[in-house]
């Protein structure tokens, strides 16, 4: 499995450029572009265990880093308010007066367009306040002028519905607007050698008149929801793969409770809740078929990819790994290919928080190569 490795944080002797991290996280995005061979100059991240991340790492993965900024970008979107403003940052990240940073990276926060939030309905209508941090992203690309950019979401951005198709049509209209040609597709992290199937949107771009960034073709390839994703010549990185050789202790936590934890042990490796239905034959049914969502004591295959990890996660709600637990911190590295040696701050739930909305850093890592490409 490729991954990042603190000895290939970035290519010997290459410079690409400075970059401004905005929705900086755990620093996923970061590490990948970091890694392609940009050099994070400032962070933006409201979560202060997110935040104490970054600055944990700083010295091994984030070395020009000269601050993390502590803010809610939310008064940047509206415009309202004595939030911080574009000028705070770029001063926080070193640039003077006129200078513009290379790239902008950062992925905004997704509550609005989740997949898994469609079934409320002020979702669906598009009234979630928190669609405007889009607005954020846009307006600091609009002030900052940096050369190229990288904006990352959830690929249900894209849905045609009431909530998804207005918020990404105003998105590229703003993009466009601030000066930018661009490129968009969903990407899914399996087809790029991440042990996770992952797909998620990504927009990338360059000040008008200057090259376009290419998305990066897949270099892996499998099965997706029970269907071919990936056209590239190897096949997808399996979770058996990725969690070879680790040594890991127990946690506290990874004990599976809940009314229906007793029931994870019989469901075969790969299978969910759907194991206990009529229509698949067990004696006892539990569940009526299709009457929970997919994760629901979805337990991991050694021989696949794992299925998308989530942030926040119910108590019987997967990926489980197949010895019937709660994946353990270091699993969870390996399967977003964070370093080993990447450390986490905080408690145990906000740690799945911090990975669980990460961007996994060899995706970001194959996309940002692209956006290197064409500086």
């Amino acid at each position: 499995m490729r991954a990042l490795a603190r000895e290939a944080r970035q290519t010997e002797g290459m410079d690409v450029g400075s970059a401004i991290s905005l929705f900086t996280g755990a620093g996923g995005l970061d590490l990948g572009t970091e890694a392609a061979g940009f050099r994070t100059a400032v962070a933006v991240e409201w979560d202060h265990d997110a935040a104490d991340t970054a600055e944990k790492n700083a010295g091994v993965y984030f070395p020009w880093l000269r601050e993390v900024l502590r803010a809610d970008l939310y008064p940047l979107a509206t415009g309202r308010g004595d939030g911080i403003t574009t000028a705070d940052i770029l001063r926080a990240g070193g640039f003077s007066a006129g200078e513009a940073p290379d790239l902008l990276v950062g992925g905004p926060p997704c509550t609005a367009f989740s997949k898994s939030g469609f079934w409320l309905e002020w979702k669906r209508d598009g009234v979630d306040p928190a669609a405007s941090l889009l607005q954020a992203y846009t307006t600091l690309l609009a002030q900052a002028r940096p050369r190229f950019f990288i904006l990352e979401n959830v690929y249900a951005l894209t849905f045609d519905n009431k909530a998804s198709r207005p918020a990404f049509e105003r998105l590229q209209a703003e993009i466009s607007a601030a000066g930018y040609s661009f490129r968009w597709s969903v990407l899914n992290a399996a087809d790029y050698g991440v042990p996770q199937a992952r797909p998620r949107l990504f927009m990338v771009g360059s000040r008008r008149g200057e090259p376009v960034p290419e998305l990066p073709e897949a270099t892996h390839h499998g099965h997706w929801e029970r269907r071919k994703t990936g056209c590239g010549p190897l096949p997808h990185v399996t979770t058996g793969e990725a969690l070879d050789g680790l040594v890991t202790d127990p946690e506290p936590e990874e004990i599976v409770r809940g009314r229906w934890g007793h029931l994870l042990p019989e469901i075969p490796p790969g299978d969910n809740y759907l194991y206990y239905t009529a229509e698949r034959g067990h004696p006892e049914p539990a569940f009526e078929w299709r009457s929970r969502y997919w994760s629901f004591l979805l337990k991991l295959d050694p021989n696949r990819p794992s299925p998308t990890i989530q942030a926040q996660p119910g108590p019987n709600v997967g990926p489980f790994h197949w010895d019937n637990r709660r994946l353990r911190v270091a699993e969870l590295r390996r399967l977003f290919t964070f370093p080993d040696d990447y450390d986490f701050v905080g408690k145990r739930s906000s740690v799945q928080s911090q990975i669980g909305n990460s961007v996994p850093p060899l995706l970001a890592q194959v996309v940002a190569e692209r956006i290197a490409a064409a500086a």
